[in-house]
């Protein structure tokens, strides 16, 4: 399914017009990642309490389990990517969690309550978000929601701003041991015509790239997680380079305000 993944890719980027240096994957499929838990590289320890809007997701299926991040939108919603909940017969849900194993709460949720967007391709990494319908959680300094977008902000592409990007991924290539600190990176958005010059065309209106210096960057495990900017949920963890997450290349997000629409009609949130 990999070579099937990169063999599109690589034409739809040639018919469009783009040479890419560089093929995406998804952080749970990165081939350079050899266990699913860890750290964002070269990151950050947060504080306790710092990302009250973050859970982690220990997803399980008949194949096996992986770990994923997510984002509280509001008190039975969480937000994360498809790639997470794709095959997945169940998850727990970690709330309040800054010691990864030492959550505030813990609930478990069926696949019944998901909502993957019908229109999430592996091949292409495309439209990559669902929605987990949740018991209903009480807020509190260290569980919280993040807030959406504003709609009139979809015009923005967020360029040259620097969002915070956090969750439990791998803290190198090599790294195979979990950590147990929740971690986060200060990331610079960059252009989508940047990014296409690395990744080529499966950068559409619904990506937002980050650039990686000093090898920081999302890795395997921080999937699904968030990007924050000014107190507002900008993107999903979606994609990093198929040769590792420290090659400083970018690392590549669903763009939340290309599914507001989306999000307020599975959920009926929106701000």
């Amino acid at each position: 399914m990999k070579v099937y993944a990169v063999l599109v890719l690589t034409i739809a980027s040639v018919s469009a017009g783009f040479l890419p240096q560089d093929v995406a994957v998804h952080p749970r499929d990165s081939i350079a990642a050899p266990s699913i838990e860890g750290r964002i590289t070269n990151g950050n320890k947060a504080a306790t309490n710092q990302f009250p809007y973050q859970v982690g997701l220990s997803f399980t299926s008949s194949s096996g389990s992986w770990w994923c991040g997510g984002s509280i939108i509001s008190n039975t919603w969480v937000l994360t990517a498809a790639h997470c909940t794709k095959g997945a017969s169940s998850v727990t849900i970690y709330y309040g969690s800054t010691v990864r194993t030492s959550a505030k709460l813990k609930k478990k949720v069926s696949s019944s309550k998901f909502v993957q967007h019908s229109g999430y391709k592996a091949s292409t990494l495309s439209n990559d978000i669902s929605l987990i319908k949740t018991p209903s959680v009480k807020f509190t300094i260290a569980i919280n929601k993040i807030s959406l977008p504003a709609i009139a902000s979809s015009y923005s592409s967020f360029a040259g701003q620097t969002a915070v990007a956090s969750g439990w991924g791998k803290t190198s290539d090599s790294d195979s041991s979990a950590t147990s600190n929740l971690q986060y990176a200060e990331l610079q958005v960059i252009s989508n015509a940047v990014c296409q010059q690395t990744f080529g065309s499966v950068i559409t209106s619904g990506v937002i790239c980050v650039a990686s210096t000093n090898k920081k960057s999302t890795c395997q495990g921080d999937s699904g997680g968030p990007l924050a900017l000014n107190g507002k949920l900008i993107g999903v963890t979606s994609f990093v380079s198929a040769k590792g997450c420290e090659r400083n290349t970018p690392a590549g997000f669903t763009r939340v305000t290309s599914y507001l629409d989306w999000i307020k009609s599975k959920s009926g949130v929106f701000y």
